[in-house]
């Protein structure tokens, strides 16, 4: 498992870049640029139980900053760096950004999540050679959205 300063490591590399001329040059050499995502909580526990549940994956508990953390699992082969925040400036909501999590089997993940407390808020919809896609509400009210590539 991976410690809470090697997680923020991409979250550093991105912000060690001061200048325009070195920022722009970081850009240019990131092929996602997406390194670190925060999906607010405000009861961390309930929180990371559900998105355990749901996804399978244990979660890393720190103090980043001052805010209680539980992180996602980060490392080759996965996707963004990303954890659970708590604290004054961590407001969930089902508005603005959308965070997208890649699952193989759409249809269970909808299952767990609604079993452990979420709810459905836009049904799978098949959307071609891209898969299938849905979206839920997580423990705390965020609107989330699930992903299914096609095989």
């Amino acid at each position: 498992m991976r410690s809470a300063t090697a997680g923020l490591a991409a979250v550093c590399f991105l912000l060690a870049a001061c200048d325009k001329g070195a920022e722009q040059a970081a850009v240019e050499r990131v092929v996602n640029p997406i390194s670190y995502v925060e999906i607010p909580v405000t009861d961390l526990d309930r929180a990371a139980a559900f998105y355990a549940g749901v996804f399978g994956f244990d979660l890393e508990r720190a103090t980043i900053d001052g805010y209680d953390m539980a992180l996602f699992p980060a490392g080759p082969g996965g996707g963004a760096a990303g954890a659970l925040a708590k604290g004054d400036v961590y407001r969930p909501s089902r508005e603005g950004a959308i965070v997208y999590f890649r699952v193989a089997d759409i249809d269970a993940v909808l299952a767990r999540a609604v079993a452990l407390g979420g709810s459905v808020l836009y049904p799978r919809k098949d959307i071609g050679e891209f898969g299938h896609v849905a979206e839920i509400a997580d423990s705390e009210g965020n609107r989330i959205a699930l992903s299914q590539p096609v095989d």
